[in-house]
């Protein structure tokens, strides 16, 4: 169980609420050492409990999608190497090359979920964006939409419509990103059909280097999507999933006000989360961890 890295060779970045970041110049290119812990966060509570084989989960799931992905868009991928790392970190790391990140987060919703689905009770509505009235929970959209927010460093995501996303990184550059976004969740959506995965929704995060957009950070991983079992989809209530649902469920039914500090896990359901984002991986690869 990896909860938290220290290295003394290179800088730390950042230590996000799942990764630890370090950086350094290698002949000439400025790059990023991704490093997956086992933490786990729930509504933007960082755990103190952590989940056996996530980090290494993320990574891999991540590297898989970078790949399938590429005739798409370019990533800001390197290298896997961890030659002269702690043997922790294989497997739960990677290089990648520092992009200029845009500050929005890139959403596709093809199903009507989550704070979806509680706006559409209120209003009719996702993130602002008119559906057909008589839509049920987890029922799929008419067709997938964009739903883009902005990044917290603290606290939820904001979900924001398009127009604002525009004023904050170009009209333009908007539009790019959507257009991509919805590309890359088809083409994601449509492979894991067929490894009998439903992708609800997702985000992704893209950035500039050398002035091209790239994809970068997580891609499509149990932590930044719903992954649905497509043998027990039925639209009309919440439904099983490979993601970190379980953790939520278990949470709610604590007296929890979801404030630091979080409570922590029991065993059995560290352990039934572990399996789950396993399973996940072994699906969607074909290939255990």
């Amino acid at each position: 169980m990896v909860l938290e890295t220290n290295l003394a060779q290179y800088p730390l970045v950042a230590r996000g609420k799942v990764r630890d970041v370090y950086g350094d110049v290698f002949e000439g290119v400025e790059r990023l050492l991704f490093v997956a812990t086992d933490r786990i966060s729930a509504f933007d509570c960082i755990l103190p409990t952590g989940i056996p084989d996530k980090g290494r989960v993320l990574t891999q799931i991540t590297r898989f999608w970078l790949d399938f992905l590429r005739a798409i868009v370019p990533n800001h991928y390197l290298s896997d190497d961890t030659t002269g790392l702690p043997a922790e970190f294989a497997g739960r790391s990677m290089w990648v090359r520092r992009a200029e990140m845009y500050p929005v987060e890139c959403v596709a919703r093809g199903y009507l979920s989550g704070s979806g689905w509680k706006e559409y009770r209120e209003a009719g509505t996702v993130c602002g964006i008119a559906l057909p009235h008589g839509l049920r929970e987890s029922e799929a959209l008419p067709e997938p939409i964009f739903t883009p927010a902005t990044k917290a460093q603290s606290g939820h995501d904001e979900n924001i419509s398009f127009e604002r996303a525009g004023a904050i990184v170009g009209a333009e550059t908007a539009a790019r990103l959507r257009d991509l976004t919805l590309a890359l969740y088809r083409a994601a959506s449509e492979y894991a059909r067929t490894r009998g995965i439903i992708i609800a929704d997702t985000k992704f995060e893209f950035g500039l280097i050398d002035e091209q957009i790239v994809l970068a950070d997580e891609v499509l991983t149990p932590d930044s999507s719903r992954f649905w079992p497509a043998d027990q989809y039925r639209p009309g209530g919440p439904q099983p999933s490979y993601d970190k649902q379980y953790v939520r469920d278990y949470l709610e039914s604590l007296h929890w006000n979801k404030q630091p500090p979080a409570p922590p896990l029991p065993s059995e359901v560290a352990r039934k989360t572990s399996e789950k984002y396993k399973e996940a991986y072994r699906v969607l690869t074909g290939r255990g961890l």
